[in-house]
């Protein structure tokens, strides 16, 4: 029974490194957001490996008074051709309404287009660690990235 999981577990892991696909080196663009966001934010991926990657965005409101930093560690794996999905964790600082530290995940669906553009669609949590943050709050998002 042992060896008999052992082989199912061992299959399972090589289908997914199969399906594994290299993910660009570097991405920059605009991540627009709803919800506790504040709205739109800049947003810079950097690949870390094969299939990961880390994610840092930048939101500005206010005349520039407030802002609201997050950084996420993600993994993606392929669903499709040129279809992937992701998920991650991470954390942030905001401003907005006093300064406050939060613990982030993500989950997400991305699109890399034959030009080098990323679409994708991302459901953010955000759970208040300290500050004036309390709760879970949260945010779906759409983001437009160039590719290099």
């Amino acid at each position: 029974m042992k060896k008999t999981l052992l082989i199912i577990g061992l299959l399972v892991a090589g289908a997914f490194s199969v399906n594994a696909q290299s993910i660009s080196e570097n991405a920059i663009g605009l991540r627009f957001s709803g919800g506790n966001g504040v709205g739109g934010e800049i947003s810079y991926q950097r690949a870390l490996g094969e299939n990961n990657r880390l994610e840092v965005d930048l939101g500005l409101a206010n005349e520039f008074s407030d802002f609201k930093a997050t950084g996420l560690y993600q993994w993606v794996w392929n669903l499709e051709d040129r279809f992937n999905w992701y998920a991650g964790v991470g954390g942030g600082i905001v401003s907005a309404g006093g300064t406050g530290i939060y613990g982030a995940g993500v989950v997400g669906i991305e699109y890399d287009f034959n030009a080098p553009i990323l679409l994708s669609l991302d459901y953010r949590p955000e759970v208040g660690i300290a500050g004036g943050l309390s709760g879970v709050n949260s945010d779906i998002s759409l983001a437009v990235r160039y590719q290099f």
